[in-house]
């Protein structure tokens, strides 16, 4: 008896030209709305598989840093965008599948899994893919905890990854640099984390040390403080 075929993986999903038509329009207008000071572009590597970990302050957070990035990234987005009906939903389902997003569903077990695949695929595939550890957006502007997803991502593709701090993106507005002594937002990217030495480290204890050093790092960039609690204030 011949064995059954096993399932052909989903192909990893891709910017398409609404991507890439979108960066060329939103940097220059970024950079004139928020002149954002962007430090370490060179810490990401040329090629190969990147994993991006960053604090997330606020939904910019989510534009500025492929906007600030020489490569394209993608990111987890919420599942409500590519669920909606009507005209409305149907335009947001295209957009986001346009640029690459991979839904995400706000659950355990085999959603969230499915979600953790998807960004797998996308880093066996040689692309840039952005998390945030938190889960969710700090309301309070502290760094809370990281959960261990980025870190299965990693430990699964070898992918290299690279801590990213942001900073005042959760109080910046449209053209607040022209005020005089208003900070500007920072975007810096953090050198590769060396996770050589955990070769050999079973799974469980080397996600939980890939977690704290992305945290730290992170910490490090952005200047937050930490909790030392998961974020569970947030609602996207």
């Amino acid at each position: 008896m011949t064995a059954p075929a096993l399932p052909t993986p989903a192909p990893a999903p891709r910017p398409g030209v609404v991507y890439f038509v979108g960066r060329v329009i939103l940097r220059p207008l970024f950079w004139l709305m928020y002149r954002p000071r962007i430090l370490g572009r060179a810490n990401v590597p040329d090629r190969g598989p990147v994993l991006l970990a960053s604090n997330h302050l606020a939904s910019l957070d989510t534009v500025i840093i492929p906007t600030s990035a020489a490569r394209p990234v993608q990111f987890l987005i919420k599942s409500s965008y590519f669920t909606g009906s009507g005209i409305l939903g149907r335009l947001k389902r295209w957009f986001f599948t346009s640029i690459g997003g991979v839904p995400v569903y706000r659950a355990t077990g085999r959603d969230a899994r499915a979600a953790l695949d998807a960004g797998s695929s996308i880093l066996r595939a040689g692309s840039v893919f952005a998390v945030f550890p938190e889960g969710t957006r700090s309301r309070d502007g502290k760094l809370h905890e990281g959960h261990g997803g980025a870190a299965w991502m990693a430990r699964e593709t070898g992918a290299a990854v690279v801590p990213v701090g942001l900073i005042g993106t959760g109080t910046v507005k449209p053209l607040s640099h022209l005020l005089p002594g208003r900070p500007r937002l920072q975007v810096r990217f953090g050198e590769p984390l060396d996770l050589s030495d955990l070769d050999g480290v079973p799974d469980g204890k080397a996600r939980r040390e890939i977690t704290e050093r992305m945290m730290v790092a992170i910490a490090r960039l952005s200047g937050q403080e930490r909790s030392g609690s998961v974020n569970a204030t947030s609602r996207d």
